[in-house]
């Protein structure tokens, strides 16, 4: 594949342009690229091709860009030490110090699967990024409906992480995900942000973490994928219901255009949406919106 956008040699940056940054918060080393290409990508495999960049404006822009124009192949994985123009849900800014959480997204290929039956790709990211990080770093990891990871923090539910996925072209989705590891209080960009660290994980090595959340969203696509991406057949959606903290809640979702439903959050439908049952007696499914827990299951 080409060079991406901010991958070292960036003429942007300037082939002896210093980095000054790079090791001046010793607790915040960089990931090593060529240790995580030699555990992520092997023959059969989905990885095909990990490249850390330095700093970027957003990982996901990126890479939609290199699939567009047909420039990158499944498998490939953008990770950026500091993106400047990060974007969540909504258009939402994701910003964070250098280092101090994992910012990357990936590039998939579902061929195989129905087009309708792409919208579960965010849940399943969320799946295999929650499964993850219970095992490799000790954290319970929550799901809020359609795209947040919670932790726990004093007691506290936190959001420490949050997936978007747009369309590349007519056969890719490049999946992005952002995770905060050692974001410390007074770093937080807003209050109910949290981290990994906050959360008390075992290991706040990003290597590790990284290599550990990409080998499990491998084995959940490539299990969704055999099923035809099928959310019951794979599991996939007995899985999502089981660790996600937005059922059996009341809920306010925000639609777009303004308007808003309340109910029980009871149950995520075979299309992946939230279905709430209001007071009015009505199962209303909710497709897409900003979801408000309103109160504790």
């Amino acid at each position: 594949m080409t060079t991406p956008p901010g991958a070292q040699g960036n003429p942007s940056d300037g082939p002896d342009e210093p980095r000054p940054d790079r090791w001046s918060d010793l607790g915040r080393p960089p990931l090593n690229a060529a240790a995580l290409r030699r555990a992520l990508v092997r023959d059969g495999g989905l990885w095909s091709e990990v490249d850390v960049v330095q700093r970027t404006g957003s990982t996901n822009s990126d890479l939609v860009a290199l699939a567009t124009d047909e420039k990158a192949d499944e498998g490939v994985v953008l990770v950026a030490e500091e993106q400047n123009a990060g974007r969540g849900r909504l258009d939402r800014q994701w910003t964070a110090p250098a280092r101090s959480g994992l910012f990357f997204s990936v590039l998939l290929r579902p061929t195989g699967v129905p087009v309708e039956r792409w919208g579960w790709l965010p849940l399943l990211t969320g799946v295999a990024v929650a499964t993850a990080l219970s095992k490799v770093a000790g954290v319970d990891t929550a799901l809020k409906w359609p795209n947040d990871l919670l932790v726990t923090v004093g007691g506290e539910e936190r959001k420490t992480g949050g997936i978007l996925a747009e369309r590349a072209g007519n056969d890719a989705v490049v999946v992005g995900i952002g995770i905060n590891v050692t974001l410390r209080e007074d770093e937080l960009p807003v209050p109910g942000a949290g981290s990994l660290a906050l959360a008390g994980a075992t290991t706040t090595d990003r290597d590790t973490v990284l290599r550990a959340v990409l080998r499990s969203l491998e084995q959940w696509y490539e299990k969704w994928r055999a099923a035809g991406g099928d959310p019951a057949a794979s599991g996939l959606q007995e899985t999502y219901a089981a660790g996600c903290a937005t059922l059996g809640r009341v809920v306010r979702a925000e639609l777009p255009g303004g308007t808003s439903i309340t109910g029980e959050a009871v149950a995520v439908d075979g299309d992946g949406r939230l279905v709430l049952a209001t007071e009015e007696g009505v199962q209303q499914p909710v497709g897409a919106g900003d979801i408000v827990h309103l109160r504790p299951a």
